[in-house]
């Protein structure tokens, strides 16, 4: 039997583990143990078990999951999340469905402090689908602007996402967290003009709130601005080459531990549901790790990733029409696949394609954060859909999926302009001090 065979039937063994719901991270331990057994030999494969284990446990690099998941458990239990908010409707508030855009702004910049989606949404929604109901918004716009807006938790840094990317292929965790800023900026500038598209055509759907006088704004600006100072330093430092990632980590959550004292919001339970949260977090994502690096080398040996990427390489298509194909089936298999399993399992495969077609890896990576996005409220998995729903339990799920799909297509627009102007996530990290 060759090992091409070998490599298509793990493949199919693993797609069938998880059909029956078997945790991916487990599903491509098993694999690939198994897969590498029956290549190189039991001994070999129990010492990928270890050594891979080992290695992710003890990479110092990693340390930024933990840390920046902390953080953005402290941002949420401090208030600073609700600042945000009152600081974006004081400034948009006015403008017809200008609630929805004030919680995609609050979202992008939540965004800068959780490197969660899932965080990103729950937070927000608890703090904004109240007040949109308040003002008679229409349930399928309030629901999907905070299941899109949520999904800005793993494009605009710090973000899970472009950890587990980097690590994966190799790349600066700095570089992607840079390349992830102007396009995170655009995605949100093409949310807010979904709204207005929607709220124009039908202003039922987002009746406009009070104006705040300039008074009122600039106070709500003040009371943000702890937030917005521990974004700057954690970004700007990376940028300016003041930080390595993990060190920005580092000082971001210290800075955020040290404002929720300062606001009198520490307490037992609060910080036992912040620390357990992060545990949790930190521990799947490490998880998924230790599965895909002891996936990969079975993957490897099968040599099946360099034989896809020289037929496809081979075929008399333009590389643009190559990408195309590439974005299409990620966001097919976005529909049925979790964002973070679709990452582990297609990188090591599409990754050597992308070299070989010559396109920039920093700039492929946050392209697939975009399609992960675009999963996320894609049906019928969903997951950020699925989390607006256990914050609006009246809310019929085909009501939350209807309101997604003008967001669903900005996130198509935004694929498009990325794919004619890379430079858009290719300028910061072009230009930042230290890679």
């Amino acid at each position: 039997m060759s090992a091409t065979l070998i490599g298509i039937i793990g493949l199919l063994g693993l797609f069938t583990l998880l059909a029956i719901r078997t945790p991916v991270a487990i599903a491509m331990i098993i694999v690939g143990i198994i897969g590498t057994w029956v290549l190189n030999g039991w001994q070999a494969s129990m010492s990928t078990l270890v050594d891979e284990s080992f290695v992710i446990a003890s990479t110092y690099e990693l340390i930024v999951i933990p840390l920046f998941v902390l953080m953005g458990n402290l941002a949420s239990i401090s208030g600073m999340s609700a600042d945000l908010y009152r600081a974006a409707y004081a400034w948009v508030g006015h403008w017809r469905g200008g609630l929805a855009s004030a919680t995609i702004a609050s979202c992008a910049g939540f965004a800068a402090l959780s490197g969660s989606s899932v965080a990103s949404a729950v937070t927000m929604g608890r703090v904004a689908l109240p007040e949109m109901r308040r003002y008679n918004y229409d349930n399928r716009l309030a629901t999907g602007c905070i299941a899109a807006g949520g999904t800005l938790g793993i494009l605009i840094p710090p973000s899970t996402g472009f950890v587990i990317y980097a690590i994966l292929t190799e790349e600066s965790i700095g570089r992607l967290f840079l390349a992830g800023v102007l396009p995170g900026l655009l995605l949100t500038v093409l949310f807010m003009i979904s709204i207005y598209i929607q709220t124009r055509i039908n202003p039922a759907l987002g009746p406009a709130g009070p104006r705040t006088n300039l008074a009122g704004r600039v106070k709500s600006l003040v009371d943000a601005s702890a937030m917005i100072g521990i974004v700057v330093m954690v970004i700007g430092g990376i940028y300016g080459g003041v930080f390595t990632p993990t060190e920005a980590a580092g000082v971001g959550a210290f800075l955020a531990f040290l404002l929720t004292v300062l606001r009198r919001k520490i307490n037992f339970e609060s910080m036992s549901t912040v620390l357990l949260q992060t545990v949790r977090t930190s521990a799947l994502s490490f998880l998924i790790l230790i599965g895909a690096h002891i996936f990969n080398p079975f993957l490897a040996l099968t040599q099946i990733p360099e034989d896809l990427a020289k037929l496809l390489v081979d075929v008399d298509l333009p590389r643009y029409a190559i990408m195309l194909i590439l974005m299409a089936a990620y966001i097919v298999l976005g529909t049925f696949l979790e964002g973070f399993a679709m990452l582990v399992l297609t990188l090591p495969i599409v990754h050597p394609l992308i070299l070989a077609l010559g396109y920039d890896p920093i700039w492929f990576g946050v392209v697939m954060v975009i399609v992960l996005e675009m999963g996320l409220i894609s049906p019928p998995v969903g997951v950020n859909v699925f989390v607006v729903k256990g914050v609006a339990e009246d809310v019929p799920l085909r009501d939350i999926f209807a309101g997604i799909i003008p967001f669903w297509i900005a996130m198509a627009v935004c694929l498009v302009i990325l794919l004619i102007f890379p430079e858009i996530a290719l300028f910061l990290p072009s230009t930042m001090i230290a890679g």
